[in-house]
């Protein structure tokens, strides 16, 4: 099968970041699918991983976890699926990614694809999406509501970074499940634009004294005092902000690696700080691995009621080696606007 893959670490302006490669196609068993890939989201986390974990000797690593598909065969264990469904899933991080033409993935972590969406505007979805519902709902704890009867809370929420691809459908899920009020980050004229179309009821500009610009917001009762924040990037550059502007009691959620971060600055205002990985419960065979599936159809049935958009930013093309070096250099500038999604094999 065609796949993308790297045997070391290198930079991506180097002439084998990434390559081209035919690999033997897997096969499925026990909960796994086996999944023809059709399109992919690109995230930081490949890049990350790109830079810090080489291949096993004599092999090929495939990156990649944003992906639709459909499901080709299934192994013994299986009961969620069956094959002809289309499917969209983030994958895990110990396994061979989604930069492939066949992919294996748990079952328990896949959900049936938005039947409204393309194949590359629903492979923007999975691993933000789980991302954010997780960190707005099991860490944050803001108080989930129905779609369409959303009444109004005192939670206040700021969102750093909030124009990248966890941002984009954070938002979405804070003003249509959740009555808080959302106070976002974005430094550019595109990037503001596209939170403000998002939902985002404030805008702030990261570029400038965070602190600063929400406490006039404050000030002139535009809004209540920040209550929660969902920290997307620069952790450790917005942390002294954050414990500034927090309620007591408040609560921060982060998806970086800061180098290092003085958490007993919290200490005073008894704040809590939750770091976001939505691969935990995949990579350690977690118990209730099966939320993310429930999860993701939960999500699909938004989407095809109109609840929520895709976060789709901009389509590269086919899935090669060269188009995915274009996604990780645009992604390690930290410039993009939503999600970059690529789509197809050369036949």
């Amino acid at each position: 099968m065609k796949a993308v893959g790297y045997t070391e670490s290198l930079p991506i302006n180097d002439p084998k970041p990434l390559q081209d490669v035919e690999l033997p196609k897997p096969m499925a068993n026990g909960r796994d699918l086996l999944v023809r890939v059709r399109a992919i989201g690109v995230n930081p986390v490949d890049f990350k991983v790109r830079q810090r974990a080489a291949a096993e000797p004599g092999e090929f690593k495939v990156l990649g976890w944003d992906a639709v598909g459909e499901v080709v065969a299934t192994g013994e264990g299986v009961s969620l699926f069956k094959p002809g469904d289309q499917v969209y899933y983030a994958g895990d991080v110990t396994r061979q990614g989604s930069n492939a033409e066949y992919q294996i993935v748990d079952e328990r972590i896949v959900g049936r694809k938005p039947a409204s969406l393309s194949d590359a505007e629903a492979a923007a979805l999975p691993l933000t999406t789980i991302t954010a519902w997780e960190m707005l709902f099991d860490h944050l704890g803001l108080e989930q509501q129905q779609p369409g009867n959303v009444h109004p809370t005192d939670q206040v929420i700021l969102v750093t970074g909030a124009a990248g691809g966890v941002g984009s459908i954070l938002i979405q899920l804070a003003k249509k499940l959740t009555g808080a009020t959302v106070v976002a980050s974005a430094s550019r004229p595109e990037s503001r634009e596209w939170v403000e179309s998002l939902g985002a009821d404030f805008v702030v500009n990261h570029r400038e004294s965070l602190q600063r610009q929400v406490e006039q917001l404050v000030s002139e009762g535009k809004i209540a005092p920040i209550t929660h924040v969902a920290s997307l990037n620069a952790t450790d550059q917005y942390f002294d902000d954050y414990v500034a502007l927090l309620q007591p009691f408040g609560k921060i959620a982060m998806i970086d690696d800061p180098a290092e971060l003085d958490v007993m600055k919290i200490k005073p205002k008894s704040l809590s700080l939750h770091i976001e990985f939505m691969f935990a419960r995949s990579m350690h065979g977690a118990d209730d691995m099966q939320v993310q599936h429930d999860l993701l159809e939960t999500v699909a049935s938004l989407v095809d009621q109109g609840v929520i958009r895709t976060t789709a930013g901009k389509n590269l093309g086919l899935i090669n080696a060269e188009n995915l070096r274009a996604a990780h250099t645009e992604l390690e500038a930290g410039k993009a606007v939503g999600k970059i999604v690529l789509e197809g094999f050369e036949k």
